[in-house]
């Protein structure tokens, strides 16, 4: 029998965690022609919920604006939560911040599209994340911050 153990990574559920939509110039702004901008924003977050099991949560907030005027807002929050065990050292923190959210998103940009679609507009597609280069800018903000 082995005397070390080998790692744990279970996906044990996968939730939308808060989910709202936001229309506050419907109905005119619903017959405007005018093509909108949409601003995407994306974020993390993470928290132990017990030994060796973490929430971790990817949360997107999508607007789309014509002529400064906000046509919908969306704020979602898509989580899972995770047995991450006996990692080798090291190996944590790129798991929560990189493995984890890349689950996760793709659940995230499904929910987004199907509530902007439900509520009268045209789907809005959430790009693709390179949640690896997103991780590696993080740390090196990290480390830039600490040299200051």
């Amino acid at each position: 029998m082995a005397d070390t153990l080998e790692p744990i990574f279970l996906i044990q559920r996968m939730y939308l965690k808060d989910l709202s939509l936001e229309q506050p110039n419907s109905p005119g702004i619903l017959l405007s022609q005018d093509q909108p901008a949409v601003d995407i924003q994306i974020g993390l977050g993470s928290e132990q919920v017990g030994e060796g099991v973490f929430e971790i949560i990817v949360t997107a907030t999508v607007t789309a604006k014509v002529n400064e005027q906000t046509m919908f807002l969306v704020e979602a929050k898509q989580a899972g939560i995770f047995e991450i065990r006996l990692m080798p050292d090291g190996q944590m923190q790129p798991i929560m911040g990189i493995a984890c959210p890349q689950i996760i998103y793709p659940y995230l940009r499904s929910n987004v599209a199907d509530v902007i679609q439900r509520a009268g507009f045209p789907p809005v597609h959430m790009a693709e994340i390179n949640f690896q280069a997103m991780y590696d800018q993080q740390q090196r903000m990290k480390a830039e911050q600490q040299l200051q």
